[in-house]
Formats: C-alpha cells, structure tokens, sequence
C-alpha cells in the first residue's frame, strides 16, 4: 500500500491579467523584473498614508498590504528566516523587445493564501502601473497601458470597461498521492525561466536530483507554514537521503545571466541563473508529488521576478508546454 501524504492544502490563485500598450514600449528580453519593480511602486503609492517612513518603524505595518506583500517585518536584530513573499509574477513569454500601441501583452499573478483576499488591491496596482508606464523612458515617458480583464480559470473576474471586480474563491492547492511503486523511472525536467539555486553556498549550472529535492521541499514546507494550513509531516530526511541515488542520465543545463535595475538600491544588478533541460532515472515515484506542486509555485531564490518556472514530462511523454516556449527556453 502506498502511503498517502497529508491532505493540507494552500489557497492558491492563478490570475491571468490581459492588458493593451498605448504607447510604444521598450521592454528587456526577460521581463519580470520590469513587472516586479513596478508593481510594488504602484501598490505602495496605492495604499500607502506615511510615504517617507519605512515599513518597519511604521505603526500601520501589520495591516499594510504593502507591507505585509512586499517586506520583510521581522524585528530589527531577528536572525530568523524571511518568509517567502506571497505573490509570483509570471510576466509574458518570448523575448520580443519592442511593442506598439495596440500591442496586446498578458502576464500572471500567483497568490498564495491571504494574499488572495487583497486581490482588489493588486488589480488597483496594476492600473496604477498603466499610469506609471513600464520599460525605457522613449520621449522623456515609459509606455502606458490599459488594463482590459482580469480572469480566474475560465472566468473574467475584472472587466477594465466595466470597472467591475467579481468575487471568485481560488483554488485549494495540495499535495498529491505519490505514483505506484515502479512506475516512474525517468523524468526530463525543463527550466522555462532562470533558477537560482544556492547549495554549499555557491550558485552553479549543475542540479543534481538531491540539489533539486531539496529545493521542493523548502519551497513546499516554507509555503504552506506561512500560507497554508501548517508545514507538511513529510519523511524529509528520507526523501533527501533516498533522491542521491537517483541518477541524471542527460543533461542540458547553461547559465544564463540578466540585469535588473534596483530601485530601492539606485544601481543594476547581475542575476543568472540555470536555464535548458535534464534527465534523471531512477525509483521517481515518491517525488512526483513535489514535482507537480514546484510546477505550481516555482522554486529558487528571486520567485517573485518569475523566475524557477519548471515543468517536467514521465519517459516519452509530451512536454507539459508548448513548442513556443520550448524554442524560447533553448533560445537563452
């Protein structure tokens, strides 16, 4: 018999935000640090009453969307761990640059928990940053945008037109039962978006199936501490234990560096991480659950840029993606 792994779940939201330029746009190949960056500008002019103070000494901090969503409030002096921030940005695939008025764009917002309850602050934001204008400033301004539907699953949520935000519960989200015993003996895993993961303090092209188990499960466990109903009572030392004599038996994996600008730090910054493809073999039936919920919730450090995108296919099944965003992928 196959032991089942608890039945805790995570609220958990997909919303796929539609919007139209107005403006011509200059936009960088990778563009979730340009959606990032600019959404915590609009949210905090959004909500924000004591602009010049921050966060952390401000007396509003614990009912602060801004605050709650975006820093860490942690005591001064606590050497306790941030908890992950709530929200991913999926921002639009491919890496076209250049974008006209008319241009339609699309990106995704994945909340985790409470954060879905201040949706109609997020939505706001974005509008917000349709003002603000994202990319290169092209005549002294950067490229405005209307924000046209917001939708959940198959149903439009928020109507730009309308102005009319409708009230959907998100999904509740789990981990899985594992696979039978046998029954998954090779996986291909497919970095669509560059991860950043650290092992003995160092960041390389190389992910060993142990490296990558790791990264699952404090993903998984920090998650649902903070925004779900309690870490999961998982076997973690055993499933780490037992991922090292899982075996790649392909790898396809380079590094692949970008800049962001740092608003809060006035200068750029040189991010990388893996991008390509792997293959492993072995006993994989364990871990498919932390494998599906990762293709969810991303994994690595800089998630809330959109980076550690990961989706996976079982022997010589179809990718779980399309040919696009294959071709995208290998193009980095």
């Amino acid at each position: 018999m196959n032991p089942k792994l608890p039945l805790q779940y995570m609220p958990y939201g997909k919303y796929r935000f539609f919007a139209s330029f107005e403006a011509e746009a200059l936009l960088p190949p990778f563009k979730g640090s340009t959606f990032r960056g600019v959404f915590g500008v609009a949210l905090k002019r959004v909500v924000c009453p004591l602009r010049g103070r921050e966060c952390l000494d401000c007396l509003l901090r614990r009912q602060c969307v801004y605050a709650r969503v975006f820093e860490n409030l942690t005591t001064r002096g606590d050497k306790a761990p941030s908890p992950p921030h709530p929200f991913v940005i999926e921002p639009m695939p491919g890496e076209a640059t250049r974008f006209y008025p008319g241009d339609p764009f699309a990106f995704t917002l994945l909340l985790f928990g409470w954060a879905n309850d201040y949706l109609p602050y997020f939505v706001y934001a974005f509008e917000e940053m349709g003002k603000i204008g994202i990319g290169r400033h092209i005549n002294d301004r950067r490229a405005g945008f209307r924000l046209d539907r917001v939708e959940l699953g198959d149903e439009v949520v928020y109507d730009g037109r309308e102005q009319n935000l409708v009230k959907k519960s998100p999904s509740k989200l789990f981990l899985g039962e594992r696979e039978a015993d046998g029954s998954v003996s090779a996986i291909t895993l497919l970095l669509q978006t560059p991860m950043r993961l650290k092992f003995q303090n160092s960041l390389k092209a190389e992910l060993p199936f142990h490296v990558l188990i790791r990264a699952c499960l404090r993903r998984i466990a920090t998650l649902n501490q903070h925004y779900g109903a309690g870490e999961p009572a998982l076997d973690y030392r055993g499933l780490v234990a037992r991922s090292q004599a899982v075996a790649i038996r392909r790898a396809d994996l380079h590094w692949y560096d970008w800049r962001r600008y740092s608003n809060r730090q006035d200068q750029g910054m040189l991010m990388g991480g893996m991008v390509g493809s792997i293959t492993y073999r072995g006993d994989l039936a364990e871990y498919m659950p932390l494998l599906k919920y990762a293709e969810k919730v991303h994994l690595g450090k800089a998630t809330t840029f959109g980076l550690g995108k990961v989706r996976f296919h079982i022997d010589d099944k179809k990718y779980l993606t399309n040919p696009v965003e294959l071709k995208n992928v290998k193009k980095l």
